[in-house]
């Protein structure tokens, strides 16, 4: 390995750089910084998103069944109705797109995060496709980095949703391996206490890092296939919807999604008799979390 000779070189390790950063959790005025487009106001001391706004928020479903070179995607459309289901009774403005070609899926998204969302207490992105290695999903005509997705929304793309929980729930293949799975023993895990806010707490301005508050969750591992039943939908999907259904005003969101992985994980293996190789497989979800508090959703706004 090259050695760097530190007495000849100017350039300041990293590690010093961060041993003399200043205390980010002092006020702007404190620290004299300039004005910046990246403040946002927060509750430093509540472990909790503000869900108290006057919507929901916007959830985006894009159902790509039909494709210009692969074949089509059947129970697409269960997954579809089911999500838009679930998400129209928790409060959301729900819009539905089918089968979009990439510039008219990239252009939603950009138009979508061009509204206001002042008002709103989050955004929901569901995507349901065909995918493939490296984080690529496909629209109608070609494919697009599933980043895409979110890079509208993130850092200072859409000021409205600063500090706001942005979710992505991604139902697509992410290669061709396959989960063999192992047998363990299993016992089930109860109990959970919830973390209450702090009624101290004080509003302050706040530099958040660009990526904050943005969740996404994938039906598989990376590098793996994501199982779909022509009929009843996609394992993940169809999971998603249940606890959503049966836990949305109980649960905070991780503890949910938890509960998803967990039951796509035991409750679903692939039934392919003919077929050896793709016979009694499963498969394993994955969150990927830079929420920074707690979600909870709150009973439907009146």
């Amino acid at each position: 390995m090259e050695q760097m000779d530190s007495s000849k070189s100017t350039i300041v390790p990293t590690d010093q750089l961060d041993a003399i950063s200043v205390n980010v959790t002092s006020t702007v005025t404190e620290l004299d910084a300039p004005p910046s487009p990246s403040l946002v106001s927060v509750d430093v001391a509540v472990d909790r998103y503000d869900t108290s706004h006057a919507k929901r928020g916007i959830a985006l479903i894009l159902n790509q069944a039909k494709f210009k070179s692969m074949c089509r995607r059947d129970g697409s459309d269960r997954d579809r109705d089911s999500m838009s289901a679930i998400l129209n009774s928790i409060g959301f403005d729900v819009r539905v797109f089918d089968d979009l070609k990439r510039k008219e899926l990239l252009a939603t998204l950009k138009s979508i995060a061009a509204e206001d969302h002042s008002q709103n207490d989050c955004l929901v992105v569901v995507v349901m496709t065909h995918g493939k290695t490296k984080n690529h999903l496909y629209a109608s005509d070609m494919s697009y980095k599933a980043n895409k997705l979110w890079e509208p929304f993130v850092g200072s793309e859409c000021p409205s949703l600063r500090g706001k929980p942005k979710l992505f729930f991604i139902q697509a293949c992410r290669g061709e391996k396959l989960d063999e799975g192992v047998i363990v023993r299993v016992r089930r895990m109860v109990g959970e206490q919830r973390s209450k806010p702090d009624d101290s707490a004080v509003k302050i301005s706040y530099v958040i890092p660009s990526m904050a508050d943005l969740l996404v969750m994938y039906s598989t591992y990376d590098g793996h296939y994501s199982w779909r039943n022509p009929i009843n939908g996609s394992w993940f999907i169809q999971s998603l919807s249940y606890e959503l259904s049966a836990n949305v005003h109980r649960l905070e969101l991780l503890h949910i999604l938890t509960a998803v992985s967990r039951r796509v994980a035991y409750e679903y293996q692939s039934h392919v008799p003919r077929n050896e190789k793709l016979d009694a497989k499963k498969q394993m979800p994955c969150i990927v979390s830079m929420l920074t508090k707690l979600l909870y959703f709150q009973p439907e706004k009146q």
